[in-house]
């Protein structure tokens, strides 16, 4: 692509660089503007909270999808009939006529819209959306309107004419023109006329030998038709017993199955008994026509006779195939029938039709309705325009630089932003429809945010649909699947939620910060349940072993315990010693922590609960200013060109925690009760820190621990004022330390 000539303005949008569209002159130069600073490259047109119509119309190829050059394509459309294309920001649902252009486009469509106005009776300076939003309204009563299709109406004071046209209508179903009025089409006119001539040089192909039996011919071949295949089952019946004498049982009327027919209603076995052979079989293969037949086809067989076997008694198979070959003829000639879509006019009235011949003045009117087709188009365009008008900035701000969402995402003003989902004390704004579960969620997995999915149900209606809601705040303690929800889409409707999956990712600072202690309390607690469950397990197992040992014989001697003082006293030193050791380390602690300064007892906090929560907090500060919205739109089938971050700042405003007025305890006792519970455990926590530090950094220095191994201090030469012991003296007092010495060990 070549360089650039316009001179684009740009800001940072998202953590990205794009381009600003603040001017229709901006608008006017989309086509100059580098693809590669497109922030998107196609978008579907399903699932967008947007006009549809107007998604439609930018779709031009019908693809499903809107891409770049159809967004170029309809600017240049634009900027060309409109006079100013600033109008455009304003996104007013009713466009002036005096703002169409002076070019060939835009003076055409200030005709087609004053015409519409005409048509609709309407005397105004301006053309709204509501005025092309019924086409229907628009052609009523219009004799031609451009669509090929003539009605009634377009023969004018013909009758004739316009009987005619409704009776092509009927007969070949018709087409609805702009008006909403059934009508004909050219194709359908001529495949009228070609039906009518077929038909009539049908009829008169058909010669005397093709009628044997005159005008009741073809209620002789139903008669025929009727009894058919009966009577050739009886003639074969009789052949088998002509082959095989033997074989008259095993073909004739089973008395077993009359007997238990009988039983019940016969009158309603009629069925049954049809399914008997037509007459009892003989060998002489002769059929009598009279009470001898099955009583479920005489009333066939009386009108077989009348209409064919006139006089006859009897009928052998010869005669029978006799009187099949006299239907040959006939058969032929309803084989090669033809426009039998008009047969119910009757030869008579298609014979009138095709004298009259009206057919080159119903195509003559067809003619006069396609000369207007590019005035009918216009006034389509017309719609087209005022639908672009009205939403197609707001498409472009969401498609070239996302700044309805950057803006303000709390609005809801960005065309994927489906509603708004209500969980765990929280609003979550930033929710998206999703069309292929498992698709969206292996994709929006690379966006870096915390995800609920959600399967929603509007009960009334009976509307589903399912989302991915978008949670920037706020703590996951009580969030998981199966957990039940609200969600309200753009338009007010509301759905019952539940939670199907979840994404984890960091959601905010303060929540990475007491990760790291709910994890521990989270092991803590399940290494307890552990511990419980395996000591509950051997417990019971222990019960059950007593009582399965109870009774049996056991021996003597180790039934008998004895009782050492020794082994006792060794415990209760060791015992003695432990408390003694506690008991120095508590003391040792406590003038270590005197020792310390206050301001330097809170720098030893601090610096613990740093190391401790610094790395889950850096961790989540990369990733939350890296929250990806492409990733998320990408997976439902965005083709978005440019990161789109979702930093701390703004992603916090996407998600609203609940908020509580400061109330006064309406108990005082309780709430003093609740405040020293608080003061105590962060007391009890702030000590164990400190101490924790302050074992952890001096445990030689400070714990005076006799059995760890310490460096003794170099003596050192005090100068004193003081006497120096007199030698008797000292002498008292060397026994004195020999005699403590032991102790000590």
């Amino acid at each position: 692509m070549s360089k650039e000539s316009y001179n684009w303005k740009y800001a940072s949008v998202g953590g990205s660089v794009r381009v600003k569209i603040e001017s229709g002159e901006d608008i006017a130069h989309l086509a100059e503007l580098d693809r590669k600073k497109w922030t998107v490259l196609s978008c579907p047109t399903d699932g967008l909270e947007f006009n549809d119509k107007t998604l439609k119309l930018l779709d031009s190829n019908g693809d499903g999808r809107i891409l770049v050059d159809e967004v170029i394509a309809a600017s240049q459309w634009l900027t060309d009939v409109l006079r100013n294309p600033d109008d455009l920001l304003k996104g007013e649902s009713s466009l002036p006529l005096s703002a169409f252009s002076d070019s060939e486009a835009g003076a055409k469509l200030a005709k087609s819209a004053k015409q519409i106005l005409s048509n609709l009776g309407l005397e105004k300076d301006s053309i709204s959306l509501d005025d092309t939003a019924d086409n229907t309204k628009i052609f009523a009563g219009t004799a031609f309107n451009g669509d090929g299709v003539i009605t009634e109406a377009s023969a004018g004071d013909d009758a004739a004419l316009a009987a005619l046209i409704k009776t092509i209508s009927e007969i070949s179903g018709g087409s609805a023109d702009r008006s909403g009025v059934q009508g004909v089409s050219a194709e359908q006119i001529e495949a009228f006329y070609a039906a009518a001539a077929d038909f009539v040089a049908w009829k008169e192909s058909a010669g005397k030998d093709a009628f044997p039996f005159g005008d009741d011919t073809a209620a002789a071949l139903a008669a025929v038709e009727a009894v058919k295949a009966k009577i050739a089952d009886f003639f074969m019946r009789c052949k088998l017993i002509g082959f095989d004498a033997d074989a008259a049982g095993a073909v004739d009327v089973d008395v077993e199955k009359i007997k238990a027919a009988s039983e019940g209603d016969l009158a309603g076995s009629a069925d049954l008994i049809a399914s008997y052979p037509l007459s009892r079989p003989n060998a002489e293969g002769i059929l009598k026509l009279d009470n001898s037949i099955n009583p479920a086809w005489q009333g066939a067989i009386a009108t077989l006779k009348t209409l064919v076997l006139a006089g006859k008694e009897s009928l052998t198979e010869a005669e029978w195939a006799e009187v099949l070959a006299k239907f040959g003829p006939y058969c032929a000639w309803l084989g090669a029938k033809a426009g039998a879509a008009v047969e119910g006019l009757g030869l008579d009235a298609v014979k009138a039709i095709l004298k009259e011949d009206k057919k080159a003045a119903l195509l003559d009117l067809v003619a006069q309705d396609k000369a207007l087709e590019a005035e009918a188009l216009s006034i389509e365009e017309v719609d087209k325009l005022l639908h672009f008008y009205r939403y197609f900035y707001t498409f472009i701000k969401n498609y070239v630089v996302f700044q309805d969402f950057y803006e303000d995402g709390t609005a809801l003003n960005s065309v994927w932003q489906a509603g708004r989902l209500f969980i765990e004390q929280r609003r979550c704004d930033l929710c998206v429809r999703v069309a292929d579960m498992g698709k969206h969620g292996d994709m929006s997995s690379l966006s870096g945010m915390y995800i609920i999915y959600c399967d929603c149900l509007n009960k009334p209606t009976g509307k589903k649909l399912s989302i991915a809601a978008v949670l920037t705040d706020g703590d996951i303690d009580g969030l998981r699947p199966g957990k039940n929800a609200i969600f309200y889409d753009r338009d007010g409707l509301v759905y019952d939620a539940v939670v199907t999956k979840i994404i984890d990712n960091p959601i905010s600072i303060r929540q990475a910060f007491w990760a790291p202690y709910r994890k521990f309390g989270k092991w803590i607690g399940d290494k307890f349940k552990k511990n419980a469950a395996e000591k509950d397990a051997k417990g019971f197992s222990d019960m059950t072993a007593a009582a399965d040992n109870a009774g049996k014989d056991k021996d003597p001697k180790a039934a008998v315990s004895t009782f050492d003082i020794a082994k006792f006293a060794g415990i209760f030193a060791a015992i003695g010693m432990a408390l003694g050791m506690l008991g120095q380390m508590l003391v040792a602690i406590a003038k270590g922590v005197a020792a310390i300064k206050f301001w330097q007892l809170l720098l030893i906090i601090a610096g613990i609960m740093l190391v401790i929560s610094g790395p889950s907090m850096i961790l989540a500060w990369l990733r939350l200013r890296k929250r990806d919205l492409g990733a998320l739109l990408n997976a439902n089938g965005w083709a978005v060109n440019a990161a789109s971050y979702i930093n701390i700042k703004f992603g916090a405003t996407l998600t609203s925690l609940v908020k509580y007025p400061l109330l006064k305890a309406v108990d005082p006792e309780e709430a003093r009760k609740v405040r020293r519970r608080k003061a105590i455990w962060y007391s009890i926590l702030c000590l164990v820190v400190a101490c924790g530090v302050l074992f952890c950094l001096n445990w030689k220095h400070v714990i005076n621990i006799p059995y760890l191994p310490q460096q003794q201090p170099k003596e050192q030469v005090v100068e004193t004022a003081e006497p120096a012991a007199e030698p008797a003296e000292a002498a008292e007092a060397a026994p004195a330390a020999e005699a403590a010495a032991p102790a000590s060990e």
